[in-house]
């Protein structure tokens, strides 16, 4: 059996890219630039559910999914005064000065502020100066820790989507039906634009988070587009220099309302999750980049294994797009890098969303006061392999079908190869399931990060001197090449200036490349 353990050398390592705050981030020639003119390539995470909780976040699920609920939940379960006390020290405690210094220190240049807008504005159009104090100390942070900050309006007047994701006071997307709301929207954005328009802190103005999904996308397609014109139009009243950011409808995946140029400093936002990472699934949108000359974005991916991280943000990054991993932080995770430990008793406040007699008030303040504290970064457990998935920093797994994106000849060479059809298909790499049988249409659906069933396994099936390159930013450490049936596969191994390439020594398959962990 052919020795498949090698030793990487350190040759290259990530370099961290800090912001700069020398101007303004803006788009030249369908890509992004910083203030002295440098290109850009993102890399940043979101802060979900700090501004905005998501019930998903916090382990509930139907009746306690949205904002409104999760708020009625926990006021129901320790009484108002205590729930206003209790949102206040979330605030405070939920994302702090060392959430941002680790962001910083991992190597990440951009966070992305998901703001429901209820925070920051009354409903007689007024601004809440407490909710916009949350903001400028964000960016007092990002100052120091030079990150730049994209502010994403997730929860629009009235809601955008028509579900739990945006504070939707009815699950409808009324900022589409009820002229009040749309108003209140173009309020909500001049009074932003007008705060940040000096601040080049300030990445861009993300618009609308993931507008008219299902079949509300065909329904308002015209009047999402009017909005973009007119919000538009109202924040280069008073800033002319932020990049303005579009998202398609339809989880931001339906661009078809993008065929035409309504700023020349604007960027498009498209989101990808659970599907396969491959270039036929960004096809679309690498479409609308070369015919409109505008710079696009991945700005919300993520809740999958590393293996399929290792591999989409490789699929971004090789097709020079910026990008922003979801969500930076919740509980008991897999799927983030940092994991907020549950306080003891917290299945109880989960079995209380259907069951209001599951815990005491008073044994409700214990658990909430536990998830204060366990929430802070230096509670958390860190979950470095995430990070290292993300940025290919010696991961501690790279799947066999993660190799590169850079075509025959570049990332690989295959003498005689069968395509699985709806995976990689446009790439001559024979792709099969390691194990036959019912397989999944789609294997790619590891919400939590569990891992892959045998039905989900995939492998790559190479011939004698056939060979895949594998793309990594730092070398380190040892690694070995598994076959399906988890043995050494007959491979030898070598360092590129790219990665690692493998070369089949005969007939084999691979299924992993294990990386030994940093220590």
């Amino acid at each position: 059996m052919t020795d498949t353990t090698t030793t990487i050398a350190p040759e290259r390592s990530f370099e961290p890219r800090p912001a700069t705050f020398d101007g303004f981030v803006h788009a030249r020639n369908a890509r992004l630039v910083d203030g002295l003119g440098r290109e850009l390539l993102l890399r940043g995470v979101g802060l979900g559910n700090w501004m905005l909780p998501e019930g998903y976040m916090w382990k509930f699920g139907e009746g306690a999914a949205s904002p409104r609920e999760i708020e009625s939940l926990v006021e129901r379960l320790i009484g108002p005064e205590r729930a206003s006390e209790f949102w206040t020290a979330f605030r405070a405690s939920f994302i702090t000065e060392a959430d941002i210094e680790q962001i910083a220190r991992s190597g990440f240049d951009h966070v992305r502020l998901p703001i429901n807008s209820r925070l920051i504005q009354n409903e007689d159009g007024s601004p809440i100066e407490a909710g916009y104090a949350l903001i400028d100390r964000l960016i007092g942070w990002c100052r120091t820790h030079k990150v730049w900050v994209l502010l994403d309006l997730h929860g629009a007047p009235g809601g955008q989507t028509g579900t739990n994701i945006d504070d939707s006071p009815h699950n409808l997307p009324e900022l589409f039906m009820d002229p009040i709301y749309r108003d209140r929207t173009i309020q909500l954005w001049r009074q932003l634009a007008k705060r940040y328009a000096h601040e080049t802190v300030v990445l861009g103005y993300d618009l609308l988070n993931e507008p008219l999904p299902n079949e509300w996308q065909y329904r308002y397609a015209g009047e999402l587009a009017t909005l973009y014109r007119d919000l538009t139009a109202e924040i280069r009243l008073v800033d002319r220099d932020h990049l303005i950011v579009y998202e398609g409808s339809h989880w931001a995946t339906n661009w078809d309302i993008f065929t035409e140029v309504w700023d020349n400093n604007s960027l498009l936002q498209f989101h990808k999750y659970w599907s396969s990472p491959d270039r036929a699934s960004i096809a679309a949108f690498l479409e609308v980049r070369d015919r409109l000359g505008l710079p696009i974005y991945m700005g919300e991916g993520g809740e999958n294994t590393l293996e399929w991280i290792y591999a989409a943000f490789r699929l971004y990054e090789t097709h020079d797009i910026g990008w922003n991993f979801w969500p930076w932080k919740k509980i008991d995770t897999l799927t983030s890098p940092a994991s907020i430990v549950a306080p003891r008793g917290w299945s109880k406040v989960v079995a209380s969303v259907q069951d209001p007699s599951a815990l005491s008030r008073d044994e409700a303040q214990v658990i909430f006061d536990g998830l204060l504290s366990a929430m802070r970064m230096e509670n958390c457990t860190w979950q470095a392999d995430v990070v290292a998935a993300l940025l290919a920093d010696r991961p501690t797994v790279i799947p066999g079908w993660g190799f590169g994106y850079r075509g025959a000849g570049e990332s690989y060479s295959v003498a005689d190869a069968r395509p699985l059809p709806g995976i990689r298909d446009d790439e001559k790499v024979t792709l099969i399931w390691a194990w036959p049988g019912e397989n999944p249409q789609n294997p790619f659906e590891q919400t939590d990060g569990r891992p892959y069933s045998p039905n989900e396994q995939l492998v790559v099936r190479l011939a004698t001197d056939d060979w895949l390159e594998f793309e990594l930013a730092a070398s380190a450490g040892t690694c070995r090449v598994l076959d399906a049936f988890g043995e050494d596969a007959r491979v030898t191994t070598e360092i590129t200036s790219r990665g690692l390439r493998v070369t089949a020594t005969d007939m084999t398959s691979i299924a992993q490349i294990v990386l030994e962990p940093r220590t």
